[in-house]
């Protein structure tokens, strides 16, 4: 996560093969709908289906790899839940994370999965002083709420989007609702996430980054809630705004 202590420079770790068991143990347990990971495999149905159409309508894309000869970057990828679907939708993706051990979770879980993504242990900033060339998607999913500055990382990840290019955002807004449903619900009631996973003074507005991608050179859309119901067990786009959100920013 984005908490995690990058390195001074963007690496790709090589793993060495008395690792691959290791890290392929982590893999199934990212990956397996029922571990610890259980609050991202069920929002991530409704996440990739809102990347995708966002994506696809923008780009004017169809088909069964719509996403073909675009490069896409996951900032905070962890173990790889978004990259390999939009891998598998054609796109060219990056991934970056600054927990040395997602990197390479993700990267050889992507093996067994005979995918090529470009996994990358490091932060946002690295690839701008790398003057790595820009991307026509940037997805920022559950990763501004961790980072010590959101302003400054959102200015950040508005310069790696080429003109064009879009920002996918998906975070939790800084409300009393949230705090009673996000934090309150989730962590402490329901135990979907270990208690302090979120602190609500680090969660942000969608005012907070229309700010920060404007002074990054890019134009926010009307953010779309995202809601649990609990009696289907399942996230869903809807209206409300004031906990889950999404929301999409244009490159001029």
């Amino acid at each position: 996560m984005a908490t995690a202590s990058a390195p001074e420079t963007l690496t790709r770790p090589s793993i060495d093969p008395l690792e691959v068991e290791k890290f392929s143990r982590t893999a199934a347990e990212w990956w397996d709908p029922e571990s610890k990971f259980k609050p991202l495999h069920k929002f991530n149905p409704v996440r990739l289906g809102y990347i995708r159409e966002v994506i696809c309508e923008h780009f004017n894309r169809s088909g069964d790899t719509p996403l073909e000869g675009l490069r896409i970057l996951d900032i905070g990828c962890g173990g790889g839940l978004v990259c390999e679907p939009m891998a598998r939708l054609g796109a060219s993706v990056t991934g970056v994370d600054a927990a040395e051990a997602n990197v390479k979770t993700a990267s050889v879980h992507a093996e067994e999965q005979g995918l090529d993504i470009d996994y990358r242990h490091g932060v946002a900033e690295q690839l701008l002083e790398n003057d790595e060339p820009k991307f026509d998607v940037v997805l920022n999913l559950e990763v501004m709420e961790h980072v010590a500055n959101p302003h400054t990382f959102l200015v950040d990840c508005a310069q790696l989007v080429k003109p064009g290019g879009l920002m996918i955002c998906a975070t939790i807004n800084r409300t009393s609702k949230a705090f009673a449903l996000a934090i309150v619900g989730a962590e402490w009631v329901m135990g979907w996430l270990p208690r302090g996973t979120h602190r609500f003074g680090k969660l942000v507005k969608p005012g907070e980054i229309r700010a920060a991608l404007r002074e990054g050179g890019m134009s926010l859309r009307s953010p779309v809630g995202v809601g649990y119901n609990p009696l289907t067990d399942q996230f869903s786009l809807n209206e409300d705004v004031s906990v889950n959100y999404m929301v999409v920013a244009d490159k001029a």
